[in-house]
């Protein structure tokens, strides 16, 4: 079984546990007013109950025990809060090993680096635990603080996709970046399983 966690210099990355209620429901009740179209917001709390967060885990273990999506959640080190998410989304395994980047921060925290340190391992954990080969973030081209985030981490730009997703009631471009396992050093592990005939 992959290992998930992951200790950071100021995080804590791992999937969500049971114990973790309360500090969730304060998660997602604590917002500050959303800055851009991308940035989380307070949930109503009809959509904060137990019942809830436990589909949410419920669905989270199904997603990972078939290998599709793996959504950690982020904590700060020194007060055990909270302060976002990061995910591999949509694993493809075949003859592709690859995923697509996940990365939310609390807006309290952005500026901080947090972002980049978290996403940095979860990079770690998609190459060395996942055996992925490529991971790639599809980042919406006014997007400026995700795009610089991809930087910071040394993804390269790969280009544009037209028309690929479907959010707030249109089709949106994605600009591509992406890097392989031997991009940051890492020995891919991994088997490529081609389909038969």
């Amino acid at each position: 079984m992959a290992n998930l966690v992951r200790n950071t210099k100021r995080l804590i990355i791992r999937p969500m546990e049971i114990s973790d209620y309360e500090v969730w429901k304060e998660y997602f009740s604590t917002m500050d007013e959303s800055r851009n179209i991308w940035d989380n917001h307070n949930r109503p709390s009809e959509r904060l109950t137990k019942t809830t967060f436990l589909k949410i885990l419920k669905s989270q273990k199904r997603m990972r025990e078939g290998d599709k999506f793996y959504d950690l959640i982020v904590f700060k080190k020194a007060s055990r809060q909270i302060i976002g998410s990061v995910a591999a989304m949509d694993v493809l395994r075949s003859v592709s090993q690859t995923a697509y980047l996940g990365y939310t921060i609390h807006n309290k925290f952005w500026g901080q680096g947090y972002g980049k340190e978290a996403t940095k391992a979860m990079i770690d954990i998609a190459f060395r635990d996942l055996k992925l080969h490529r991971v790639e973030a599809g980042i919406e081209p006014k997007n400026r603080r995700s795009i610089l985030l991809a930087r910071s981490l040394g993804l390269r730009k790969e280009g544009l996709k037209k028309k690929v997703v479907y959010l707030r009631g249109q089709w949106n471009d994605l600009l591509i970046y992406s890097t392989t396992c031997e991009e940051l050093g890492i020995k891919w592990k991994g088997e490529a399983k081609r389909r038969p005939g």
